[in-house]
């Protein structure tokens, strides 16, 4: 009983095979079936390869909510180098509630030298190079968020020889923690000092013609300090052609998330305008000489995670890859030798001419 019902069970999956074999006398081969079939399985190693290598990649994923932390601090991170002795200039920031913020706590003041050497000339060349292609190639973006923590870093190099010039400039460095409001973080002659009414800078005590503005950004970025990521104005040097010269940029700065394979952190992004004039109050240009960085917090918070092909959607691709191009080599091979034989049937039905009457001798033809 047990034997009878185990073949009707193996009967019964006989008939559910949907692959049938066929004996090999019923197969039949042909010079123009192998070639189509080589062409094929090139084609399908080409394609698998290539959906390989899509498989590997990643890409960034960018969502967009409304940014509703706004109890926090931000923090600015400073690098600059001003082409004035420390002495004779002052950095900090005043933002939209009046509230001064006290260069002493998170700046530091460095001599430094304003030219810079072989290695640092290279350093900048280099950086201002990627600056270029970033703004023609945005795509370039998603591969440094990529890169974030794994790339050589972005700070400005040592310097590599030990030049006996004496220091011309300021190095100013470090960072700030301001609120999350618009500000305006500048350099500009003298210490500041604050009073009720706000702040003031001590400029009477420094000599007018010791004033120039010529600056270097090596580094300017909101928030998390992620090593490898490269902001707007890093590398940017500008040159004062006059004593009075005021060098405007107006910033615009985009909270971010970045979430990859590889770091989680709170970092912004930003975009700036620039601007730069000669103060001659007897042609009415106005204002103060120095570098006015103007910030202002964007409402939208940008969400950037990376994401990967999860491994079914990579085989169901390869699956259809393997049978897409199997099917349609197959339906092209046979219409094309469906079109060759009747072009063959013509060319046959056509060499055949009719046989004009031979009489003989019988009499019959």
């Amino acid at each position: 009983m047990r034997r009878l019902n185990r073949k009707k069970t193996l009967s019964l999956v006989k008939e559910l095979d949907a692959f049938p074999k066929v004996p090999e006398s019923y197969v039949e081969t042909s010079a123009s079936g192998g070639t189509v079939s080589l062409i094929a399985f090139t084609t399908m190693a080409l394609l698998t390869i290539m959906e390989f290598s899509v498989y590997q990649d990643t890409w960034m994923k960018y969502e967009y909510e409304v940014d509703k932390d706004f109890s926090s601090k931000l923090r600015i991170n400073i690098d600059i180098t001003v082409a004035m002795k420390c002495q004779y200039v002052g950095a900090d920031v005043l933002d939209l509630a009046e509230t001064m913020v006290a260069s002493a706590d998170g700046l530091v003041y460095e001599p430094a030298i304003f030219d810079l050497s072989p290695q640092q000339k290279e350093w900048q060349r280099m950086l201002q190079l990627i600056q270029s292609r970033l703004q023609e190639e945005h795509s370039l973006q998603d591969v440094i968020f990529k890169s974030a923590f794994k790339s050589a870093s972005t700070a400005l190099p040592p310097r590599e020889d030990d030049s006996s010039q004496p220091p011309d400039a300021c190095r100013i460095r470090g960072h700030l923690y301001v609120n999350k409001v618009a500000g305006n973080f500048h350099i500009t002659v003298g210490k500041a000092i604050p009073h009720p009414r706000g702040h003031a800078h001590l400029a009477a005590l420094v000599n007018h013609d010791s004033y120039n503005f010529s600056h270097r950004i090596d580094h300017l970025s909101f928030g998390e300090l992620v090593p490898g990521i490269i902001n707007p104005l890093d590398g940017t040097e500008k040159i004062a052609v006059d004593h009075n010269q005021m060098f405007q940029y107006f910033i615009t700065v985009v909270p971010t998330k970045l979430h990859t394979y590889k770091i989680s952190a709170d970092t912004h992004q930003f975009s700036v305008t620039e601007r730069e004039r000669v103060i001659n109050h007897a042609a009415g240009s106005h204002g103060v000489s120095g570098i006015f960085m103007k910030y202002d917090l964007s409402s939208l918070m940008v969400t950037v995670t990376e994401e990967h092909m999860p491994f079914w959607q990579f085989f169901v691709r390869l699956c259809g890859i393997v049978g897409g191009i199997f099917s349609t080599t197959g339906m092209l091979h046979g219409f094309g030798k469906f079109i060759v034989e009747i072009i063959y049937c013509r060319f046959r039905l056509g060499s055949y001419k009719p046989v004009s009457s031979v009489p003989f001798e019988d009499g019959h033809t």
